[in-house]
């Protein structure tokens, strides 16, 4: 028996081809490629390539708040920062997206997508380190020095700059954050 794919199989493969070769290469016939059926099949989903672009930005979206929605099942902030960071170092197909994505801003619909999630994450962290009881302006500073490291190991990586994630940097990351290493036992 075939599986047939359906509109979020198009949506991950299209952020896959986003992460290797920015929002140009969110396109009907290497995307199908990449999914091993023809390009006729896309429109059974899409009208066209920017209702896949939509899509794609959606299921983004969604995994950030999937990944939120499985971090607060810790009980302890400390553990939440640590997860949330071991994901975000750990995986380079969301950073490379991340990093793509604004510098493809420009176009409209990426910015807004882009400004929501960003803000959705900064969000996210702030909250975790003002529950530990850090004031609002330093939370804020220590989170956004935070994403934008993540951020530039993204655009360090996709020049060929760094090869992997220094396996220290998520002690480093809690560090600046002013958070222990580990969550204490």
């Amino acid at each position: 028996m075939v599986e047939r794919l359906g509109p979020d199989d198009w949506a991950r493969a299209a952020l896959a081809a986003l992460a290797e070769g920015g929002l140009g290469a969110v396109a009907v016939e290497p995307v199908a490629a990449r999914l091993g059926v023809s390009k006729g099949s896309f429109y059974w989903h899409f009208a066209n390539r920017r209702s896949l672009v939509e899509a794609a930005l959606a299921c983004w979206e969604d995994e950030t708040e999937q990944v939120i929605a499985r971090l607060e099942t810790l009980d302890e902030p400390v553990a939440r920062m640590r997860a949330l960071l071991d994901l975000a170092f750990g995986g380079e197909q969301d950073a490379a997206i991340s990093f793509r994505l604004i510098s493809e801003a420009d176009d409209p619909l990426v910015g807004e997508v882009v400004r929501r999630v960003s803000d959705r994450r900064l969000r996210y962290m702030q909250d975790v380190l003002r529950e530990l009881g850090q004031p609002e302006e330093e939370a804020r500073r220590r989170v956004l020095a935070a994403y934008g490291t993540y951020l530039g190991l993204a655009a360090l990586m996709r020049i060929g700059a760094v090869d992997e994630v220094p396996g220290a940097l998520v002690d480093l990351a809690m560090a600046e954050l002013g958070l222990p290493a580990a969550a204490p036992s």
